[in-house]
């Protein structure tokens, strides 16, 4: 029979992304009983039968058969004379079975109907999408850059999906260009207006962790937990981790030989420094290694207060903060613990590095003075603030400046 183009273009029906075929056939069917119960006033006595391979549809109407001028409703009954038109041997009581075409409900309820067929469709492959994105938040996916604006990426998945990746969510050093592919982690599922919003994200602590999963077999295999991720994106990581196995080096297998597994996820977040340290219950060795490379001499730890005092040699201070605080930072978040750093004096300490102190001078000023041979901090108290002008050709007050943050550091 001929489907006047509700059902010629079937074929993007059924092989929708996302939807099973019973689904959109069980989709089919209700709209087609809609026309049905518009036109007829009832469903009850109708049959659609939808082929699933190429969309061919048949409707069939059963009526009872009644004496002449005894009809009380012609939706669900037919009189004999009427019935005896198409089948000469049909008797009272006999069911009167006629096929219904599509033609007869006319192109306006046809075009309607098709109109709400897509529709339908549409929101069931977008509630589709939306399960299926709200199961996989956490996860890694793979996506193709599609379009770039200002605040956010549009990427597309291997199915046309689009995702969102926002400004706030890629790595200061991330760069991408279209036709880019690039991975994320699934962040987070709304519904907006009736469509589902997927954000994704390279930012996050999940999307370290799982590429882990991916780089280290012994923690996708659960020989080796990962307690605690704690990230400045594209500067610096923490990974606290922990083995069950005694025979199993946590730190080792995570980083793998010569850094070969480790390497491949530095690269991934734009040469991010990854810390592994092995977790502990013992707070203050947690904190020490926490606070790698640096070397602590002594903790003093607030267990109410949640705070700890450390103290290191003077040599050991700038390591222990790290460039722009990062170090000591991350420490605090993977701990939990309020960190202050103290430099530790001794006899044998009288003297301190510049280089100490290149959180709080700027590193051209350091340089100056080093590149006249005054490399610590009593060298350059030494001498007179004029000396010291003549010999660096720097401003009076930067030299002023600088002598006081000195001065300070012996008071």
């Amino acid at each position: 029979m001929s489907n006047i183009n509700l059902i010629d273009s079937f074929q993007e029906f059924k092989d929708f992304k996302n939807i099973d075929r019973p689904t959109v056939i069980s989709v089919l069917e209700e709209v087609f009983r809609s026309m049905i119960r518009k036109r007829f006033g009832t469903d009850e006595n109708c049959d659609v039968i939808v082929n699933p391979d190429n969309g061919d549809l048949e409707i069939w109407r059963t009526r009872a058969v009644v004496e002449d001028e005894f009809s009380e409703d012609d939706d669900l009954e037919i009189e004999l004379a009427e019935a005896r038109k198409v089948d000469p041997d049909l008797e009272i009581g006999d069911d009167f079975i006629e096929e219904i075409t599509l033609e007869s409900f006319g192109r306006r309820a046809i075009l309607a109907a098709r109109q709400t067929l897509v529709s339908k469709v549409l929101e069931l492959e977008k509630d589709e999408i939306f399960k299926k994105y709200k199961d996989r938040v956490g996860e890694i996916v793979t996506g193709e850059v599609y379009q770039i604006w200002k605040k956010e990426t549009l990427v597309l998945d291997d199915e046309g999906n689009e995702l969102i990746l926002p400004k706030t969510e890629q790595i200061p050093a991330d760069y991408f260009k279209k036709g880019d592919t690039i991975r994320a982690v699934v962040y987070k599922v709304d519904m907006m207006n009736a469509t589902p919003k997927i954000i994704i994200s390279r930012t996050a602590p999940e999307f370290l962790q799982r590429l882990f999963e991916l780089e280290v077999p012994e923690i996708f295999d659960g020989l080796i937990t990962i307690k605690k991720i704690v990230r400045e994106p594209g500067e610096r990581a923490k990974v606290a981790v922990e083995s069950y196995d005694d025979r199993i080096d946590p730190v080792g297998a995570c980083v793998g030989m010569k850094g070969s597994r480790i390497h491949g996820i530095v690269r991934e977040l734009r040469n991010e420094n990854i810390d592994v340290i092995n977790f502990t219950n013992n707070i203050s060795l947690y904190i020490q290694r926490a606070l790698s490379p640096a070397r602590i001499s002594s903790i003093k730890l607030d267990d109410e207060e949640k705070r700890a005092a450390v103290y290191l040699q003077s040599d050991q201070v700038s390591l222990a903060i790290g460039r722009g605080g990062h170090n000591i930072k991350l420490a605090g978040k993977l701990t939990g613990f309020e960190i202050d750093v103290y430099r530790e004096s001794s006899e044998n300490d009288e003297d301190v590095d510049l280089e100490e102190f290149a959180d709080e001078i700027d590193g051209w000023i350091l340089d100056e003075f080093k590149r006249v041979g005054l490399d610590t901090a009593r060298s350059v108290l030494a001498l007179s603030t004029d000396e010291l002008m003549r010999r660096t050709d720097l401003e009076e007050t930067t030299v002023l400046e600088v002598v006081q943050v000195l001065r300070a550091e012996f008071d």
